[in-house]
């Protein structure tokens, strides 16, 4: 199996690097964009509590949709390919780092705003050199929890013609080429553990920039 499948790549190498190259662009621009999404909200719901719980339940209820339903919802709106795919990703990353960021900020020790506050800070100066640092590791978690997530669910993709390598595994599937079907699940899993892994290492140099810091 070994040596159909190394075959197989050797035959097709430029539709695999096509592929994941498709997969890499949809989830690093759904990332991007649930990052633009998120943390700006999680900054105005710290200043605005009275919006926070019904934004943070709205945003939950995403949590619970199947990621191939949340992509296959968007078919009757704008139909396929790679900008509904991007959006449905967006959407499906959004959690982990809304509720992160927000949490985190909400839960900065109140003795430590307040020294800020008493020192003459305003409120912008309070959040960018006190709330901000504190809460920057669990916001980062937030962060690699939902790049892992989306780079998982981009797999799916392929239903609504967004690309990536679900493409090789659903051709794969149709034509019953194993050795096909097992480079786009391979990739995928291989593509999710260096995203893990990548994140963590970052996360981890967060930490102990944000330790040395303090």
């Amino acid at each position: 199996m070994q040596s159909d499948v190394l075959a197989w790549l050797a035959d097709n190498r430029q539709a695999f690097e096509t592929a994941a190259s498709r997969h890499l662009t949809l989830s690093a621009t759904a990332l991007v964009a649930a990052l633009a999404l998120a943390l700006p909200l999680a900054l105005v719901l710290v200043r605005w509590n009275r919006l926070a719980g019904a934004v943070i339940a709205a945003v939950n209820v995403l949590r619970t949709i199947p990621s191939l339903a949340l992509l296959v919802a968007f078919l009757p709106l704008i139909g396929t390919g790679f900008l509904p795919a991007v959006i449905a990703l967006t959407l499906y990353g959004l959690p982990a780092i809304l509720i992160n960021a927000y949490t985190a900020l909400r839960e900065v020790d109140p003795d430590v705003v307040e020294a800020g506050l008493g020192q003459g800070m305003t409120d912008r100066q309070v959040m960018r050199r006190i709330r901000l640092p504190l809460a920057l590791p669990v916001i980062f978690a937030g962060i690699r929890t939902a790049a892992v997530q989306i780079v998982s669910a981009a797999t799916l993709a392929a239903f609504i013609g967004g690309g990536g390598l679900g493409e090789l595994i659903t051709a794969g599937m149709g034509t019953l080429n194993i050795a096909q079907l097992m480079v786009g699940g391979l990739a995928v899993a291989a593509l999710a553990m260096a995203t893990e892994l990548a994140f963590a290492a970052l996360e981890w140099r967060v930490q102990r920039s944000t330790g040395a810091a303090a």
